[in-house]
């Protein structure tokens, strides 16, 4: 594979984490102030809802990171390796988590939704919840596909 493309999907790589922590930075404090200011006598709700939304930033990111580290990978021709499948693996557990911790702070997002009468607020969290599952999936076949073509390729080293 020519380095072009693995430099072109760092670079996206790159440019999806940068919103996130845009988003991180600056709306997740303002989500934050508005669930307090809905529901004024639980203001304990802003730290649940910084509590959620940071921690589902954490196997993002991780997620991203081996992303990065799996084209690095391919960029030395080892793609086809157990450090490949590990960083697959990786990936789906992230996204797993990343998806069960939305779920875990869907009650958050019920509450808001129907204080403020948003009911898209609800419908972002399936999104995210949905989005997180897909990936995983589709990282667990491509970890399940990659680990037979690398026992396929072992035991044609092994024939010749």
């Amino acid at each position: 594979m020519k380095r072009g493309t693995t430099l072109f999907l760092k670079a996206a790589i790159m440019l999806i984490g940068t919103p996130v922590l845009a988003m991180c930075i600056f709306l997740v404090p303002e989500i934050g102030k508005f669930a307090a200011d809905l529901y004024p006598e639980m203001a304990y709700l802003q730290y649940l809802v910084f509590i959620d939304l940071y921690a589902t930033a954490v196997p993002f990111y991780f997620a991203l990171y081996q992303a990065f580290r799996l084209l690095g990978f391919i960029d030395k021709n080892i793609a086809f390796s157990e450090r490949s499948v590990g960083a697959l693996k990786t990936i789906t557990y992230c996204a797993i988590t990343f998806s069960g911790l939305y779920v875990l702070g869907m009650p958050l997002f019920y509450f808001m939704a129907e204080r403020d009468d948003a009911p898209g607020i609800i419908l972002i969290g399936m999104v995210l919840i949905f989005a997180g599952l897909v990936i995983a999936v589709f990282a667990a076949v491509l970890q399940r596909l990659l680990q037979e073509a690398i026992d396929i390729k072992s035991e044609n080293d092994l024939t010749v």
